[in-house]
């Protein structure tokens, strides 16, 4: 991907040609052709219809995709990786998102996975890894808590030592897919002495284990993904702990940085734009063709340039991630793509919701046992509501954007 310009060695430091090599694109070709020939079409068509899957769907995608190793590209090879450079994982997780494909359950994939792999030990690899890679075990997130979002560090849930086990004690909350989920990986306070983040630590714990209750909370769009999740004396196993007693920050900082290079998405926004060109053809404004209309083609040209510079920034990240080798962690510069890549979702979220008009308005909630009215509309207008109003969320988790303005400031500028 970086080549030099006019075989100038001089400028090879300061000069990126974006072009991407034969190779790249030969490997490009090889991904969207592996799509084409194993993903459920039916499993497609509610991508792009944007509705939610079932479990079953995501499990079998990715049994398929571990079947042919490509299930956790990203990892080192020695715990089921494919050794791909950053680039190429660059490449497929865009082809991912453009065709669309099912992504990987994130939770086990992008945050967990990577975290146990480098922090937990070998008994801990062997036991969990094999099992994400697969499916086998469906993982959720314990992070936030009623007075604890963006300031994490003011977690409450407790972990306290008896003998060879933590006892726990609190709650969790937006716990996504938690009705689902088989384990959860938590912070949890080991500690109240000294920095609030030096008392934290990362405890893995089974879903099935007593004294754990999940509580649904229905969103604004009618959906059911998120959860509160109660722990009352919980008895979580020491061997469970990851890494270090008090460290648990640490780890979690690692975990938040990978989280938010992935949610700028920017295969899933190329690839809603151009459903919204698809669509826009298709409804009428003035006795035309709505992608006719001016003001419209304006706004959806804005989106498209901001998501042009966005894709720019990512390849420099990308580059910057070649260049500098695996370090065990995240770069700083993740908070301006999660910044960026979650206002654009968004505002292509309220452009699809015009394109649809009045037929916006009734729309059936996303677990599709009710809606607030039947709808004479186009089927594919159903989902351009529910799917604006989840899209709020995307600007506040992995942490709020103002958060990540701090970052920034602190991380990159050296204010």
């Amino acid at each position: 991907m970086l080549l030099p310009v006019n075989g100038e060695k001089e400028k090879e430091e300061t000069i990126m040609d974006l072009r991407f090599t034969p190779e790249e694109t030969a490997f490009r070709n090889e991904v969207r052709a592996f799509f084409q020939d194993n993903l459920d079409p039916a499993i497609r068509q509610k991508l792009i219809d944007g509705e939610h899957m079932d479990k079953a769907d995501l499990v079998a995608w990715s049994r398929v995709l571990n079947a042919h190793g490509w299930a956790v590209p990203h990892w080192p090879v020695e715990y089921g990786g494919t050794g791909w450079d950053p680039m190429r994982q660059y490449i497929f997780l865009e082809e991912l998102q453009k065709f669309p494909a099912p992504q990987p359950l994130a939770f086990g994939v992008n945050m967990v996975g990577p975290v146990i792999y480098t922090f937990g030990n070998e008994a801990q690899k062997a036991k969990y890894l094999p099992a994400i890679a697969n499916l086998d075990t469906w993982w959720c997130q314990g992070f936030s808590e009623p007075g604890a979002g963006s300031d994490l560090a003011s977690l409450k849930t407790k972990a306290v030592r008896e003998g060879d086990h933590y006892i726990v004690n609190g709650q969790k909350t937006w716990t996504t897919l938690a009705q689902y989920a088989d384990w959860i990986f938590c912070l949890v306070r080991t500690s109240t002495e000294g920095k609030r983040q030096e008392g934290i630590s990362f405890l893995l714990i089974d879903m099935t284990t007593p004294g754990i209750e999940v509580r649904p909370i229905v969103t604004i769009d009618g959906g059911r993904e998120i959860n509160e999740v109660f722990f009352t004396d919980v008895k979580v196993p020491v061997e469970n702990l990851v890494g270090e007693e008090n460290k648990g920050w640490d780890y979690a900082k690692f975990l938040l940085g990978n989280e938010r290079t992935n949610i700028a998405r920017i295969g899933m926004s190329k690839q809603r734009i151009a459903r919204i060109r698809e669509l826009a053809a298709l409804e009428f404004s003035g006795g035309r063709p709505l992608i006719e209309d001016e003001r419209f083609r304006e706004r959806l040209a804005a989106i498209e340039i901001d998501l042009k510079a966005l894709e720019l920034t990512q390849l420099r990240v990308v580059a910057a991630d070649a260049k500098r080798g695996n370090t065990g962690k995240p770069d700083p510069a993740s908070s301006i793509l999660k910044i960026k890549g979650s206002e654009i979702q968004q505002a292509i979220s309220h452009l699809l919701v015009e394109v649809m008009g009045p037929f916006a308005l009734p729309f059936q909630d996303q677990d599709d046992d009710g809606g607030n009215e039947p709808s004479d509309g186009p089927d594919y207008a159903a989902s351009a509501a529910p799917t604006y109003f989840n899209f709020r969320k995307v600007s506040i988790y992995g942490g709020s954007n103002e958060i990540q303005k701090n970052i920034i400031a602190k991380a990159v500028l050296g204010f």
